[in-house]
């Protein structure tokens, strides 16, 4: 791998909650207890339902349903208005919130079914590619698989 490899390497904006992949895929990171089995979005310390400081990392589903949105009209000059933001529930009993982008404000509804999709937004110093993420519709269907 050259330095020019390197520096074109995509990075997470929020490492240890984005895992980004090098052929720009990637997946939200979060807890599972290991004694009582609960998830968690982001990574945790320790469990919230019984106390365990026994978690693990692991990856999230990349697909999920819009359990509330809310349609952003007025915002500082940086972010291109409108925009969506809504929370997403994902089949491991998380919820996330996130831009949902893909599609007009009008088009989104709760229940609409939705996939992680991982996003350049930037770059840093050294040049390398800042990964943020958002959810799209799910063209294929199926939510919360």
């Amino acid at each position: 791998m050259t330095v020019q490899d390197l520096a074109a390497a995509p990075i997470s904006f929020r490492p240890g909650e984005l895992e980004v992949n090098a052929d720009g895929t990637g997946h939200l990171l979060g807890s599972k207890c290991r004694s009582c089995g609960a998830h968690f979005y982001p990574v945790r310390e320790a469990c919230a339902g019984c106390l365990s400081d026994d978690l693990e990392t692991v990856r999230f589903s990349p697909r999920g349903t819009v359990y509330t949105y809310t349609v952003v009209r007025q915002s500082t000059p940086a972010f291109e208005v409108p925009y969506v933001l809504g929370y997403v529930d994902l089949p491991e009993g998380v919820r996330v919130l996130g831009q949902i982008g893909g599609c007009e404000p009008g088009d989104i509804r709760i229940g609409l079914p939705v996939v992680l999709s991982v996003e350049a937004f930037g770059s840093d110093e050294e040049g390398n590619q800042l990964m943020g993420y958002r959810f799209r519709p799910d063209e294929v269907g199926g939510g919360e698989s």
